[in-house]
């Protein structure tokens, strides 16, 4: 299975550049699958209902979510009908929505989606390890599995607690990707278990920017620790970040990983398996 993984898409500058460029980066990395971080989507801030319909029509198989998850309200109400978005699955019991999903691939091919997010820096939820091993108890692995792949979006600020995850969990899953500091990291891998692996997948927005939203506003707010103005993303031409991963359908584990950069600012980087 190829899966296509795509960092957090910041505001407009984003979302236009994912809406326009997913159906050919789609058709010319043969993606079996489309995964995409959208927490920022919404003027750097959740995501709303049109916009979660627009990136599904574009390509995207499931859409996963973070600490912004209900920054749009309206969302509360429309993640229970829609199975395809998912938020952490460490929130507490009872919150609104999934942390996991399965979907269908070419040939009946199944893939597992994990959402989870970390604790270290962030807002103090319950435990994402102890929940994604719960999560995972459900499912097998591999060609006779109930999942021939799967993979976890962990959406957190430390690279400790990303990197603790992948270990955690080498060789149980196809790959685990970390999302939320929109830096895409240079350490995309193959764990000895067998699970791919990256940092920090970056993000997709304009990287002409502080971390995706506008160089004065959000760099004032360093130099003055009083409320400043209002962060406002970046609207120049927007990166499209992620990684590409391989799995063999026997396993469920990983054969190839590479990065993808497509358009905006950063040097592009495209895989040639």
């Amino acid at each position: 299975m190829r899966i296509l993984f795509l960092g957090d898409v910041v505001g407009r500058s984003g979302r236009d550049a994912l809406t326009a460029a997913l159906p050919e980066l789609r058709r010319r990395l043969a993606a079996d699958a489309v995964v995409v971080n959208v927490e920022n989507a919404s003027h750097g801030f959740g995501v709303s209902p049109d916009m979660v319909r627009a990136f599904l029509v574009a390509g995207a198989d499931v859409l996963t979510l973070g600490n912004h998850s209900w920054d749009r309200k309206e969302i509360i109400g429309f993640i229970d009908g829609e199975p395809r978005l998912i938020r952490p699955l460490n929130y507490p019991p009872g919150t609104p929505g999934r942390g996991a999903t399965v979907v269908e691939v070419a040939g009946g091919r199944k893939l597992l989606v994990i959402n989870a997010m970390g604790r270290l820096f962030m807002e103090p939820l319950d435990d994402p390890f102890r929940a994604v091993q719960a999560e995972l108890a459900r499912h097998s692995l591999g060609a006779a599995g109930t999942v021939q792949a799967a993979m976890i979006d962990i959406h957190a600020e430390a690279t400790s607690e990303k990197m603790a995850m992948a270990h955690s969990f080498d060789g149980k899953v196809s790959l685990v990707v970390g999302t939320h500091t929109h830096v895409p990291s240079a350490d995309h891998r193959i764990l000895p278990g067998g699970t791919a692996y990256m940092t920090d997948a970056g993000m997709c927005g304009d990287y002409d920017s502080v971390i995706g939203m506008q160089k004065g506003g959000a760099a004032l707010r360093f130099w003055k620790k009083v409320p400043g103005e209002k962060l406002a993303p970046a609207e120049g031409p927007a990166t499209l970040s992620g990684v590409l991963v391989r799995t063999d359908d026997a396993t469920g584990l990983a054969q190839e990983v590479a990065p993808v950069r497509h358009g905006g600012l950063l040097a592009p980087a495209m895989p040639d398996f």
